[in-house]
């Protein structure tokens, strides 16, 4: 057996010096960890700029540079956050998405300065062939300093683009800590930065192998296998349209969409100019003088002499370059489906994979950070940096806010938690909280929104819904909310004059129900007078001035009927207030219908379902009215009168009203104002307005929707709008959406995993952040939110089988779970 060599005496790295890393030949290491853009969501234009960007960088290096871009995806698992204090269905969420598998991206960014006069290192000549080093000084104070401003430079371009930020290492990131590893421990141990460190074997003789993992290697290294073409983008057929082209890296089929553990290392070698093209014009003549005697000669002299014309004409720099994909796993009979991944993703750039067997070993011993000097320059290629560019990774994961609402990453599904309000509120993102959601029929919207409302309901906002169809009862009934809807067995009920213990009749409360009487009694554009307006005014303080005396009657309509009849009547009669100013007989009369004994008794007297000032979850259910003359304007009014006095009472708390498909019938019943109100005030109330339609047409037709809705939402939820795809033009047009996120948007529920049951959703906030995300739900929240009848009758069964609600779902979901399981 061969001796193992001690990997100390042999190891490239010297020290750490003012958060360099120092090599044994002198090298000096900047290290950056870089943040993407998420992955989906760049247009053409930002990749463009990008491209630009990191052109423009890599131009401000010094010469003898070394930009080594390592970006690692590492296949992890999802922990979810699981504690006492989540209610039933954030509890179900998050055990759901348990054990998610996901690649966990990581990037660090190396700029090394190589010393004057360090001899190039090839396959033969490497660190690693030595059996030990001995460090060499060479650093000169004033070159550290002339360096560092450069780097400072290129770090500035690259951070301004807003495309990308750049965090220096500290020197316990570099090295790591008893605790912690740093990144290059990480790297020769493959274990990823941060966690606690684990000595591992290196082995490679015959092969990469670290620890248990078995390692391949595959380079882009040579000028015959990379593609004829390259750019800063290339379209994604899975999400685009006939309508649309979607962008993508033209590598990210080496990063995020690479399923399997892997490192994508890219290289940029810059040198002296000059220097580069004397020698490529050596290399031109001595072609030259060999093509007589070979066609292959006479190419390559071409080639060469194109090369060179293009760099003198254009002002091109010149440099070299290397790409390579280092996968592994522990389990030896994968490594055939690595390969055939690697090869695939790189055959989908037009690139032919080359797995490297004798050299892998001194491309990956010049992958440790801090190393890249000593990479082979037999494994590069001569190139132009605009070019070289095209290559670099340029996404990431999607970042998570840490609170707000659970959507999935679209490409992998791990939890990611948005904040639709107050984060981009605080960062002048948005300027309103205002929310406009949009979709087909069966697109999820209802899903969606149940999900959002209960997410928010468990944060402590006060939820109100406006529905028709039923698409909020099972959540409803879950939370413990008020649930108001009309049945010709149990009619919708109110009671607005209901006091809660303890309050008072205040100026609010006093203008809502004055509200509400004049609109009972002056209906069909009838106005009121002043005179009128005031002793309605008196009659309702007078009215709780009776009620503060005599306490054994029960607030309500009929209460307040029966004082007008028997109370008020002797105010009249004492001429306190006259007959000419305020015709009590004719209010009686008109309001004779909500007496008791009337037509529509029941609709203000209720005792149940009181206090809805207080009530945090309450929603009215109006399908079965939404075409009455009389109920459905009585009842709008209530609830816009509730919930102006929520948003005036409850200081400091979050609320919501959301209109779902009522919206329509509530314009056509004059309550339009109410909406342009309430888009224009909520958000001096800590509140939010939501709309929800389906009814494109009634989308661009609508003046209310295009002129106050879509302009006072900051934020907007759409979802899939394929199917209204040949009259797109219009939809885009009204709500305001650029090209990019036309592509994005015509991309929902294009090319969804296979085997998961989801919607996609497009979050448009303030025109500047656009998103796509998964709507993927636990079974239990599916079954809370479910609109389909079938599904929503076997749930209450289950409810009233097991108890209650959560009991009910509960076993439900797991009956369902174990059918989708597959056979032993």
């Amino acid at each position: 057996m061969s001796k193992p060599i001690d990997f100390s005496k042999v190891f490239p790295i010297y020290n750490l010096e003012h958060g360099c890393i120092v090599s044994m030949q002198g090298d000096l290491t900047v290290v950056f960890k870089v943040d993407h853009a998420d992955i989906f969501t760049l247009g053409s234009a930002e990749y463009e700029a990008a491209h630009h960007t990191w052109v423009k960088a890599l131009k401000t290096l010094p010469f003898d540079t070394v930009v080594h871009k390592q970006d690692t995806f590492i296949r992890t698992r999802h922990q979810a956050n699981v504690d006492g204090s989540q209610t039933f269905l954030t509890l179900a969420g998050e055990k759901a998405f348990d054990g998610r598998v996901f690649l966990e991206h990581t990037c660090y960014l190396m700029i090394t300065k190589k010393p004057d006069g360090r001899r190039a290192a090839t396959s033969g000549y490497s660190g690693l062939m030595r059996k030990s080093i001995a460090p060499r000084q060479t650093t000169i104070p004033s070159l550290f300093a002339d360096f560092m401003e450069k780097v400072g430079g290129f770090e500035r371009i690259l951070s301004d683009s807003g495309l990308v930020s750049l965090r220096q290492l500290s020197d316990d990131e570099l090295a790591g800590t008893t605790g912690k590893t740093g990144i290059i421990e990480s790297y020769c141990s493959l274990i990823p930065a941060g966690e606690r460190p684990l000595l591992r074997d290196v082995h490679l003789k015959e092969e990469i192998r670290i620890g248990e993992n078995y390692c391949q290697l595959f380079s882009l290294a040579d000028v015959e296998d990379l593609p004829s073409l390259c750019g800063s983008r290339v379209n994604y057929d899975k999400y685009s349209t006939d309508k649309s082209k979607f962008s993508l890296g033209f590598a990210a089929h080496l990063g995020l969409l690479l399923d399997c553990n892997h490192q994508y290392n890219q290289y940029f070698f810059i040198g002296d100019p000059q220097k580069t093209i004397k020698g490529l014009e050596a290399k031109k003549l001595r072609l030259h003088s060999l093509s007589a005697y070979s066609r292959e000669n006479a190419v390559s002299r071409d080639a060469v002499n194109d090369f060179l014309n293009e760099a003198v004409a254009e002002g091109r720099l010149p440099i070299k370059a290397h790409f390579n994909v280092m996968a592994w796993t522990s389990d030896r009979a994968e490594l055939q489906e690595i390969r055939n991944k690697v090869s695939s993703a790189m055959a989908s750039m037009d690139a032919v994979a080359k797995q490297e067997t004798d050299g892998a070993a001194q491309i990956w011993w010049a992958g440790i950070p801090g190393n890249a000097a000593d990479f082979p320059l037999n494994d590069t290629f001569d190139t132009f940096v605009e070019q070289a560019s095209c290559f670099l990774n340029m996404e990431s994961n999607a970042k998570s806010d840490g609170k707000g609402i659970r959507f999935g990453d679209r490409n992998s599904g791990r939890p990611v938690y948005i904040d639709l309000f107050d984060q981009p509120m605080d960062s002048g993102l948005v300027t309103n909280r205002n929310l406009f959601i949009c979709g087909g029929s069966g697109a999820g919207k209802s899903m969606a929104c149940n999900h959002m409302l209960r997410t928010l309901y468990d944060q402590g906002t006060h939820c109100v819904t406006i529905d028709i169809g039923g698409s909020y009862k099972g959540l409803c009934e879950l939370v413990g909310g008020y649930y108001f809807t009309y049945t010709e067995e149990n009619p919708i009920k109110f009671n607005p004059f209901y006091l809660a213990p303890g309050d008072s009749l205040d100026i609010e409360k006093k203008e809502s129900l004055k509200t509400l009487l004049l609109a009972l009694w002056k209906r069909d554009g009838d106005h009121f007078s002043r005179s009128e307006y005031v002793a309605v005014s008196g009659a309702i303080t007078m009215y709780y001035e009776h009620l503060a005396k005599k306490p054994a009657v029960f607030p309500g309509f009929n209460s307040f009927y029966d004082f007008l009849m028997l109370e008020y009547t002797q105010v009249m009669e004492n001429g306190k207030v006259k007959e000419k100013d305020f015709d009590l007989s004719n209010l009686l009369y008109v309001l004779n219908p909500y007496y008791k004994g009337g037509e529509f008794d029941y609709l203000l007297n209720a005792t149940q379902n009181l206090d809805l000032l207080n009530e945090r979850f309450i929603v009215f259910e109006l399908d079965n009215i939404r075409s009455h003359e009389v109920l459905f304007p009585v009842v709008t009014i209530i609830i816009m009168e509730m919930f102006i006095s929520k948003m005036r009472k409850l200081k400091g708390q979050r609320k919501i009203l959301t209109i779902d498909e009522a919206w329509i019938a509530i314009a056509k019943t004059g309550m339009s104002h109410f909406i342009k109100y309430l888009y224009k005030t909520v958000r001096k109330f800590n509140g939010i307005a939501a709309l929800i339609t389906q009814e494109v047409d009634d989308l661009i037709s609508s003046p209310i929707i295009k002129e106050t809705v879509i302009n006072l939402s900051d934020t907007k939820i759409l979802l899939d709008m394929r199917k209204f795809i040949n009259k797109f033009d219009g939809l885009q047009q009204t709500l305001g959406l650029s090209e990019k996120a036309k592509t994005l948007l015509l991309s929902v529920n294009k090319a969804n995993e296979k085997g998961k049951t989801y919607r996609e959703v497009f979050i448009d906030q303030g025109g500047q952040k656009l998103s796509v995300y998964r709507n993927e739900l636990s079974a239990a929240e599916y079954l809370a939110y479910t609109t389909e009848e079938s599904e929503k009758l076997r749930v209450m069964e289950y409810a009233e089988k097991y108890g209650s609600m959560e009991k009910g779902i509960t076993v439900l979901a797991e009956e369902l779970r174990r059918k989708k399981a597959p056979s032993p």
